[in-house]
Order: structure tokens, then sequence, then C-alpha cells
């Protein structure tokens, strides 16, 4: 039994020296999307600037730009602009909460923006990231497409 207690503190340690180190991963991919956020919000850059380029973003529900789409840039043109290009300001975010585990991260925000017709866009997402050597490879974005279909049209 005692051959056994170095071998079992051993392998305490390395678990212990693992789990400090996924925090340490945790910590910073959440650092990361909060200061994209902090920077969006300052109009400084944003969450956008650090999608890898063939990073996959699903739009869940049922909303003129929801769908899966395949590249940062497919994303841009084909989701992002078309709900920019309805805006006369752009969407300032307020992030209500940020959790981490290893590289999934999940960011709770609100967002507003002035429409072209002078209507308030307001809108709650949940998006659900995944960072891999700090950029952005996927993200399922939920958010009330009720309040999208009404920006669209």
């Amino acid at each position: 039994m005692k051959a056994r207690q170095p071998l079992i503190a051993l392998l305490l340690g390395s678990l212990l020296s693992l789990s400090a180190i996924a925090d340490d991963a945790t910590q910073e991919n959440a650092a990361l999307i909060q200061k994209a956020f902090d920077d969006w919000r300052a109009g400084q850059g944003g969450i956008f600037n650090l999608l890898a380029e063939d990073a996959i973003w699903v739009v869940a529900g049922n909303s003129p730009v929801s769908g899966t789409y395949r590249s940062r840039e497919q994303f841009m043109q084909d989701a992002v602009k078309p709900i920019t290009d309805k805006l006369v300001t752009p969407i300032i975010p307020t992030v209500r909460q940020i959790v981490a585990q290893g590289s999934h991260v999940v960011a709770h925000w609100d967002g507003e923006a002035t429409a072209k017709d002078g209507s308030r866009y307001e809108n709650s997402y949940s998006w659900h990231m995944q960072v891999e050597n700090g950029r952005i490879t996927r993200v399922t974005a939920f958010l009330d497409t009720w309040r999208l279909v009404e920006l669209m049209n």
C-alpha cells in the first residue's frame, strides 16, 4: 500500500496541474470575448474580428438570416450586412453575462440600435462560441427572431 502512495500523489498532482491549465484557458477565453464586446461597445472593433476565416456560424430559429454559414465571409455578407443595411446606427451591445468552460464561451447580451425607419431595434442574444487559439471557430446564436423579422420587413 505504501508503494502506491507516491504514485497516487503523482497522479493527483498531475490532475491538479491539468485542472489549473484548463482554468487558465477558460479565463483567457472569457477575457478575450469580454474584451471584444467592450471594444465593440466603444466602437473600436468587435466580436466579428475574432472569427476564424472558416468559422461556422449557426443562427437559430426562423428569420430571414437563420441558417448555417460556413465561413466568416459568407456570414458577414449574407447575415450581418442585411441586418446592418436596415440600421442607421450600429448595434450597441450590453453584456449581461459571460460563462466559460475551457474552449466554450457563452455570452448573454442585449443589443440596441436605431433602424432606418426611426424605430428602435432591441434584441437579446445568447451566443454559444468555441474559441481555439484566440479565434472563434464555431457559434450558435440564439435571439428573438420575431424582433429580427420586424426589422428586416
